[in-house]
């Protein structure tokens, strides 16, 4: 094109287009359109030459539509990304989603599809792009790739820059990312500890290591009550009920854009949740003295225990690989508490409120595949059928299936 210029947002365009012969006998499409400036009140225009008519049509179109909607859909992703600014993450939480959003644009949308044209961005384009992350990222860094791309393009579609947002199907797929078994469903119970005993040194050797009581305290906390560790940093004094038995979790406070931020909790809502016995002198001397806004559980510092602070004060990694338990991370300590929870006996319902779960799906995969309570039930069948039919293989009446369909016509 011989040049870039593009007509300003809400002129009407007036085109043209007209057919010229060359010296060797071809035929050429100059096309021009022409607006007037809205702001100095002179005339404008851009021209350019095409091989056929309906690349001629084609530009005036785009044109056209620049003028509608203030966006060239022929400018390359990245440039419509600068453009937006930070109108594509209207809806998401600035304190804790933005930052891994705009990561994935940055670090992944950018470098393999920012010189595309908007316009020219389409499914495959999508999903040779992610199959590309998931050789190289982990799921949850792809999934918040995927979903910033979204976003852009869903601003894309209001923009009348896409009939439909391409990335949307490939955003809904099961599995993202690196994963040994793609198409398995990793069961939360397979993260927790195994027992009680296990947890009991896994506390010890995480004081021992990172020479402070606050971490055994966190890590009890966290074994027991089935709280994220976001949720218990967000615990105060004032939250331990001792006399109902209960723990009120409120709020949440985790490291976000620009600091700590402490909000309302993932669901949403306040929840109890009880204290058993073998926490009591944990909370006592926790709240012993103290006043209702203190935080539960502050560092040897006095600061915020997060995951971070608390995988590299104690060096987790190395703690949980001397104890045979490699890989086991702070999250485990909440699937630990729920699974024994489940196993114990909890109802559903109940587990699903502890869990603070918008969702009973969710939370049934803490209920243990009780294969000793399936054989009691095989047994207690067979005492039935002893007592009501007959033991030995039934004979006469019963029809064999496999001679039935050879009998049929």
């Amino acid at each position: 094109m011989s040049e870039r210029k593009s007509p300003p947002f809400g002129v009407r365009v007036n085109r043209e287009v007209s057919a010229r012969a060359t010296k060797s006998g071809a035929i050429r499409y100059p096309a021009r359109a022409r607006w007037t400036d809205p702001r100095t009140g002179k005339r404008d225009q851009v021209k350019d030459t095409f091989d056929s008519i309906d690349a001629a049509n084609e530009w005036l179109d785009t044109l056209e539509q620049t003028a509608r909607t203030g966006v060239d859909r022929t400018q390359a992703l990245e440039a419509y990304i600068e453009l937006l600014g930070e109108r594509w993450a209207r809806s998401i939480d600035p304190t804790s989603t933005y930052d891994p959003y705009s990561a994935g644009l940055r670090k992944r949308v950018i470098p393999a599809l920012g010189h595309i044209p908007v316009g020219m961005i389409t499914t495959g384009l999508i999903d040779r792009a992610i199959d590309h992350w998931e050789k190289e990222y982990g799921s949850s860094t792809v999934k918040n790739t995927v979903a910033a791309l979204v976003l852009i393009l869903d601003e894309a579609v209001r923009d009348n820059l896409l009939d439909r947002n391409p990335a949307k199907n490939r955003a809904r797929r099961k599995t993202t990312g690196r994963t040994e078994t793609p198409t398995e469903v990793m069961n939360p119970r397979d993260f927790a500890l195994p027992d009680v005993a296990t947890l009991d040194r896994l506390v010890d050797a995480l004081v021992e290591a990172g020479g402070h009581r606050s971490w055994g305290d966190t890590v009890t906390v966290l074994a027991t009550t089935a709280v994220r560790i976001s949720e218990c940093a967000g615990l105060t004094v004032a939250d331990i009920n001792h006399d109902d038995g209960l723990i009120w979790v409120k709020r949440q406070t985790y490291p976000g854009r620009g600091g700590l931020v402490t909000k309302e909790t993932k669901g949403r809502r306040k929840r109890p949740v009880p204290i058993i016995e073998q926490l009591r002198p944990t909370l006592e001397r926790l709240t012993e003295g103290r006043e209702p806004e203190d935080r539960l559980i502050v560092g040897p510092r006095g600061g915020v225990i997060t995951t971070a602070s608390l995988r590299r004060a104690t060096g987790w990694d190395t703690v949980v690989k001397k104890l045979g338990l490699a890989g086991l991370d702070r999250h485990a300590l909440r699937h630990t508490a729920l699974t024994w929870m489940a196993d114990s006996g909890v109802d559903l319902h109940m587990l699903q409120r502890v869990a603070g779960h918008t969702d009973p799906a969710v939370t049934q995969r803490y209920l243990h595949p009780d294969h000793q309570a399936l054989t009691a039930v095989g047994d207690a069948f067979s005492t039935w059928w002893a007592q009501n039919g007959p033991t030995a293989q039934p004979t006469g009446n019963v029809v064999n299936l496999a001679d039935r369909r050879k009998k049929r016509p």
